[in-house]
């Protein structure tokens, strides 16, 4: 039972502290206790708690906060932006966006959408049908028809080549034979997150999603960049996007939007997505979508707080600074037991360390879960997926304190070695 939190650390009822490795869950860019952003809501609540976004009614820290993050979002070619309550609904947004886009540009066919096994996406039911973590998915099939999964930018495991850890972009020319099989007439939108966190941090070679950009643009399909986790800083840029140099067609944000002190989800668009529903006459098609929370104020004024100190406090370049630390940390846990980790690895401040028993006692999973809970019972949390233990600390963390995290890291994994033997 966590009580309460301050900083990177978190503390349960019996007063013990934790090092949050993992932000939350992926999302504590600011860190905790952020006074800047506990009296934004207390002085939006006491001023206007809430009133609905219908009917014509606005309220100022929704249209403050729209202009804000179009402001922060130009250079990712995003011009427009609709509120929702977290990054399910704004991924299913952006998917009915990208179908009635098609119906409105006279192409009702393109109704397909292309994703990536591994890929997390939500758990509302379109959401849910695009991610490709076959566990989350298996339950509550049979989901949306018409979603195609494609590879994904896995090196250290694509089937491609095997028997090499040096990417030949093959997944990336997969999302066009994709295209192709399906008919690009059918094929609405490719949706993808830059880093694919909850599929156990897959980072992608560097011009995978600029090739993968490029095929979508050849073939008339909409991008759809997933940013809930890449978000507001997490790999040393304001957007995940940015960071590998591609501007899509339509983004989707949440956690680090407000670094989880109110819920609060979002869905961009360019300028061109937008105006296609501009240009249908005035008795056409309006897009029939919306939320009761929809432009939450107190959400809208924690944002507008939270993106204050991510500016003034330089958070996106303080993890720029911060990735090459984890990174080299991680590896260097790696060189120190090659036969234990398979893969370490960090982009800014979104980190793996891979896990493989050489001896091939353990079930799938299991040194991950051990490795995790040694961690956790020496004062540092963080997320196993499988033998991948993830980290996603927020982002004021230090130098010092990553060295700390990771050297608990290695312990962890000594002692899970250990009781092996």
């Amino acid at each position: 039972m966590i009580t309460r939190a301050d900083g990177i650390y978190v503390y349960d009822g019996k007063g013990r502290q934790y090092i949050d490795g993992h932000g939350g869950l992926w999302l504590a860019n600011v860190g905790y206790g952020r006074r800047e952003i506990i009296d934004a809501i207390a002085q939006q609540a006491e001023a206007l708690a809430w009133f609905p976004s219908f009917g014509g009614f606005a309220n100022a820290p929704s249209m403050k906060l729209a202009e804000r993050l179009i402001e922060l979002l130009k250079p990712d070619g995003m011009a427009h932006v609709m509120f929702s309550n977290d990054g399910s609904e704004a991924v299913e947004t952006a998917l009915k966006i990208a179908r009635q886009y098609w119906k409105v540009k006279g192409q009702a066919n393109k109704h397909k959408y292309i994703t990536r096994r591994h890929a997390y996406h939500g758990v509302t039911m379109g959401a849910l049908s695009v991610q490709g973590v076959t566990a989350n998915r298996m339950e509550f099939e049979p989901l949306l028809p018409g979603v195609v999964h494609v590879p994904a930018p896995y090196t250290h495991h694509c089937t491609m080549h095997p028997d090499s850890p040096v990417c030949t972009f093959a997944c990336a020319r997969l999302v066009e034979e994709a295209i192709l099989t399906q008919g690009p007439d059918t094929v609405a939108a490719f949706i993808a997150e830059p880093v694919q966190a909850a599929g156990g941090v897959i980072i992608p070679p560097p011009d995978y999603l600029r090739q993968v950009r490029d095929i979508c643009r050849r073939h008339n399909v909409l991008f759809i960049a997933d940013e809930v986790v890449t978000g507001f800083g997490r790999l040393g840029s304001w957007f995940g996007s940015r960071h590998y140099g591609i501007q899509p067609d339509i983004m989707t944000m949440a956690k680090g939007i407000t670094s989880g002190y109110v819920p609060l989800g979002a869905t961009a668009v360019s300028d061109a997505v937008f105006e296609a529903f501009l240009e249908t006459p005035e008795s056409g098609p309006e897009f029939r979508h919306g939320n009761t929370y929809s432009g939450h104020p107190i959400a809208a004024a924690a944002a507008l707080a939270n993106i204050d100190i991510l500016e003034r406090e330089r958070l996106p370049e303080h993890t720029r600074e911060m990735g090459p630390v984890l990174r080299q940390a991680l590896q260097g846990v790696q060189e120190r037991h090659p036969d234990w980790v398979v893969d370490a690895n960090a982009v800014g401040l979104l980190g793996r360390l891979e896990l493989s028993d050489p001896g091939g006692k353990r079930p799938a999973g299991e040194l991950g879960a051990a490795v995790a809970q040694n961690m956790y019972e020496l004062g540092v949390i963080v997320r196993p997926l499988g033998d991948i233990v993830t980290f996603s600390p927020p982002l004021i963390i230090s130098e010092q304190q990553i060295g700390q995290m990771v050297a608990v890291a290695e312990e962890a994994l000594t002692l899970a070695k250990s009781s092996q033997a």
